[in-house]
């Protein structure tokens, strides 16, 4: 796991100016990878490569980087971990095509399997996360890489007459020509979403390379244009292709999941430095914990936090499952102040409007884990892969309901809906809370009500589950001058040409854009701000391809998500330690607002600051801040979306 940033100069350019500017551009991710900084040049190409490295693999010089091909052709910096690497060289040696080995790294692997193969060819024999850029000197092209699912991040554009390319957009900052314009298109579905989807970036001009693609330049690329990216693996085909190849059995595929989960926790156990696991207490985490228990002879070291809101608190939940299997378990409980205390560090972090405020325990669950190892895995991915969000159990028994109906019928509902004032709703669901089963008990019944106004009209079940997932379903009227751009992803979900079942049509939808552009890259900034590694086995590819072959009823089952994970997690963990309603990696953003956070988001929000920037409707803001702190509604995560952008704001754009 490393930071990678370079450029490629039309025409060439002086060895010495191209290293001092990619030299400045690497030295802002040392938090990526400090234990060694280089940079390689080819001043008659142009090309300049820059590389920060965390050693996990190699720790000699033998896996420095950026890393040449002994024949000269190939020069590649690189990012990540490839899993099978040692399947590969076996192959390379198989055909006679594997060089005199240097050292153990998978670096050095990827450079003959290119050399071999060609970029396609190494990419589809490829099991890892990773993000790279390699140039060929034989046909004086530059290409940029990313893994299948975007576990690590790249972003590209123009600066001038260079081509620059980074690991984080902050890298960009250090080259001497750097001047953006925010893009408000970007805003705008930031203000949707809680992140910007690819391939789009907050600055206007700089783009994210969409997973599972990669993007070429060659020696003479046209400066005012940019290539399309070219995409080597497709979530979308691989979910179209597995609608006619269902797994039947429950027992075999119960079987076969764990087996490949196995697997994939044993091929990401590869490392010469400490390695643990993130330990919540849930299916996912508990999951990959108890397999990972399982294929080691000494205890996994597990970390979790807690926080004394009871109902945000997972670390006892944590503790028992960790009891349980006989992991080396460290807790840290931590109170309002020490998570708040991380606020101030978040745009500088995530470096563009980011939202997700599980981003405040996900950096200080790494933080921790950081104190005792290098490397930790994680259960990311298991609710995108195996419907484990509440949206997938009631998207899609709303969908049924509604495609019923006529679009008047609905509109009417909608209207219907929206006249119902938050205070009899939240009134009427306490006093019926006695007499409710837990699974419809809420507190919240206003701000559901207000929810299921605007999903109703939705008019396909694509625009169903967007409005699902949107924390704005009207953004254009939040951001002055907005309007939403068509992302990689609608663009991906529009060109499917089989019908999918509704239950796939959602998870697919999450594996394009929010699994991507939210979860992992949540989990990367926030673990690399501090130096950890993160691995996803549920991302490992046969777990993926095999997901996408298992029927919806065996995701979910009995109106509970990720049915066939339970099973496999219930072999080495009893029930009674796991079954109990999905809480989230969250912090009590409401409360906070109302409470220790709002002389700071009063001031970031006031109406003659929000006028003077220009970016927000200042009267929206302010209608929605007053209900939110009267406690008639509950505006939480709009208001952290909004608040992060003006913090952003302030860090990168204020001088």
């Amino acid at each position: 796991m490393c930071g990678i940033a370079g450029l490629f100069r039309v025409g060439g350019g002086d060895a010495s100016a191209l290293t001092g500017i990619v030299t400045a551009m690497t030295a802002t991710l040392a938090h990526r990878g400090p234990n060694a900084d280089n940079v390689w040049t080819n001043d008659r190409a142009g090309i300049a490569f820059g590389h920060r490295r965390l050693a996990i693999l190699d720790l000699t010089e033998a896996g420095a980087q950026p890393m040449r091909s002994d024949c000269g052709r190939f020069a590649v910096t690189f990012n990540g971990e490839i899993y099978n690497h040692l399947d590969i060289r076996k192959e390379l040696e198989a055909n006679n095509a594997a060089p005199n080995w240097r050292g153990h790294s998978d670096t050095e692997t990827l450079l003959y399997a290119i050399r071999q193969w060609g970029i396609s060819g190494a990419l589809n024999r490829l099991i890892g996360m990773f993000a790279f850029a390699i140039w060929d000197d034989a046909n004086r092209e530059l290409t940029l890489c990313r893994d299948r699912f975007g576990e690590k991040p790249l972003f590209y554009g123009w600066i001038g007459r260079d081509l620059v390319f980074a690991s984080e957009l902050k890298a960009l900052a250090g080259h001497p020509a750097w001047s953006p314009t925010l893009d408000r298109s970007a805003l705008t579905s930031f203000m949707r979403y809680c992140y910007v989807p690819a391939p789009q970036t907050i600055w206007d001009g700089v783009r994210k390379l969409p997973s599972g693609s990669y993007v070429t330049f060659s020696a003479n690329f046209d400066q005012q244009g940019m290539p399309e990216p070219l995409a080597w693996w497709s979530h979308k085909a691989i979910a179209t292709a597995a609608a006619n190849s269902r797994i039947q059995d429950d027992e075999a595929a119960i079987g076969e999941l764990e087996r490949l989960l196995l697997q994939a926790v044993q091929r990401q156990r590869l490392s010469d430095v400490p390695l643990g696991a993130f330990l919540s207490g849930g299916v996912d985490s508990s999951t990959v914990v108890a397999l990972m228990q399982n294929s080691g002879s000494q205890p996994v070291r597990t970390f979790t936090i807690g926080f004394s809101e009871g109902e945000f608190d997972e670390a006892s939940d944590a503790r028992r499952v960790a009891e349980h299997l006989g992991t080396s378990h460290t807790e840290l409980y931590v109170n309002a102040q020490t998570a708040m205390n991380v606020i101030p560090t978040l745009p500088r972090m995530y470096d563009e409007p980011f939202a997700d405020s599980s981003q405040i325990p996900t950096h200080l669950v790494a933080s921790l884990a950081r104190q005792h190892v290098t490397v930790a895995l994680s259960g990311d991915a298991g609710d995108e892969l195996f419907g484990g969000y509440n949206r997938h159990v009631w998207g899609t028994k709303l969908n049924a309901r509604l495609s019923g109906w006529s679009q008047p019928v609905r509109r009417l509902l909608g209207t219907a809906l929206s006249a119902v004032a938050p205070e009899p709703a939240n009134t009427i669901a306490q006093l019926l809370e006695p007499i409710l089963p837990k699974s419809l008990q809420t507190r919240r019944a206003g701000d559901q009500v207000a929810k299921l106004a605007r999903i109703v009209g939705a008019t396909s079940l694509d625009d169903l589950y967007r409005l699902l997932c949107s924390i704005d379903s009207t953004p254009s009227d939040s951001v002055i001058a907005g309007n939403e751009a068509v992302s990689w992803a609608d663009r991906e979900m529009k060109t499917i040409g089989s019908p999918l079942d509704p239950l796939d049509r959602m998870t697919l939808a999450d594996s394009l854009s929010y699994l991507t552009d939210d979860i992992l890259q949540k989990v990367d900034r926030a673990a690399m701000s501090v130096s950890l590694e993160t691995r996803v086995p549920f991302l490992d590819k046969n777990v993926v391809e095999f997901a996408a072959r298992v029927p919806p009823s065996m995701k979910i089952r009995n109106g509970r998500g990720k049915w066939i994970v339970r099973q496999v997690l219930y072999k080495r963990v009893p029930a009674t330690l796991i079954d109990r309603p999905k809480t989230g990696f969250s912090i009590p953003l409401d409360q906070w607002l109302r409470g220790p956070l709002k002389s700071w988001a009063s001031d970031l929000l006031a109406p003659e600051r929000l006028r003077r920037q220009g970016l927000f409707n200042a009267g929206r803001v302010e209608l929605m801040l007053g209900e939110h702190m009267s406690g008639r509604r509950n505006y939480g995560y709009w208001l952290w979306n909004v608040l992060m952008a003006q913090a952003w704001h302030d860090e990168w754009c204020a001088g």
